[in-house]
C-alpha cells in the first residue's frame, strides 16, 4: 500500500499570529460569509471511536474547548486548505494550542477515489490522537471520513460504519450528497455476490466511474 503525500497537507511549519485587524477580518468573515453565526453554539461534536471525534467547523473557542476537555492533539480539516477566515483562525489557534492541522480533503457529492481510500487508511494510521475530524456542518464529508475510519482503523462492519451517514449528524440521502450512501449500497451488493473485503473493492478503479455514472442515471 502507498503512503499519502501528507507533507503539505501536515501543518508543521510555524504559524505566526494574525494581527489584530487581520483577526478583526478573519472572525468577520468567518460569521458572516462562512455562516458561522450559525455555528456559535453548536458544535455538532460526536465521538465516533476511543480517541476520534467529528464535529462541524470549529471556532476558536470550539478549539480551546476540544484542547482541554478532549486532550485534542490532531485537527483533521476536510474542506482543504483555504485563505478565508475560518481557516486563518484555525490555523492560529491549533498553533497556539500545539494541535497538528491536517488539510485532508474530502467532498460530499463525489465517491473517494482509490488514492483518496490508501491516503486516509495510512492517515489514520500516522496521526497522534485524540483527534476530530471536521468540515463546514460535520455531516457529509464527515461522515463518509468516519465511517471511513470506522471500518479501516476499528474494523467495523459496513453496515454499522455506514451509519455515521445518517440524520443525526444532519446528512440527509436526498439529492446529490446521496451519492455517498449509493457507494456503500454497492459495495455492499458487491460484497454478497462475491464476498470482497471493503479495501480490495474500495482501491478497485473500475468502480469509481461506474459507481458514479449509476447513480447519476439513477439506476439505484
Amino acid at each position: 500500500m502507498t503512503e499519502p503525500s501528507m507533507a503539505s497537507e501536515n501543518k508543521t511549519r510555524p504559524i505566526p499570529p494574525l494581527s489584530k485587524s487581520a483577526r478583526r477580518r478573519a472572525v468577520r468573515e468567518m460569521l458572516w460569509n462562512d455562516h458561522g453565526f450559525l455555528r456559535v453554539g453548536f458544535k455538532n461534536l460526536h465521538q465516533v471511536a476511543e480517541g476520534m471525534w467529528r464535529a462541524n467547523q470549529p471556532q476558536p473557542h470550539h478549539l480551546r474547548y476540544m484542547k482541554s476537555e478532549l486532550g485534542l492533539r490532531t485537527l483533521i480539516n476536510l474542506r482543504g486548505e483555504s485563505q478565508k477566515g475560518y481557516y486563518l483562525l484555525e490555523q492560529e489557534v491549533c498553533a497556539s494550542l500545539d494541535v497538528q492541522l491536517i488539510d485532508f480533503k474530502m467532498f460530499s457529492r463525489d465517491i473517494p477515489t482509490p488514492q483518496r481510500i490508501m491516503e486516509a487508511n495510512a492517515l489514520f494510521d500516522s496521526i497522534a490522537y485524540p483527534a476530530v475530524m471536521h468540515c463546514k456542518s460535520g455531516a457529509d464529508r464527515t461522515g463518509i471520513t468516519a465511517a471511513l475510519y470506522l471500518i479501516l482503523k476499528c474494523g467495523v462492519p459496513v453496515e454499522t460504519a455506514r451509519k455515521q451517514l445518517s440524520l443525526k449528524y444532519l446528512h440527509i440521502r436526498q439529492g446529490k450528497t446521496g451519492v455517498l450512501d449509493y457507494y456503500f449500497d454497492r459495495y455492499l451488493a458487491d460484497r454478497e455476490r462475491s464476498g470482497i473485503g471493503f479495501l480490495d473493492w474500495a482501491t478497485d478503479e473500475r468502480n469509481v466511474s461506474e459507481i458514479k455514472s449509476d447513480f447519476l442515471l439513477g439506476r439505484r
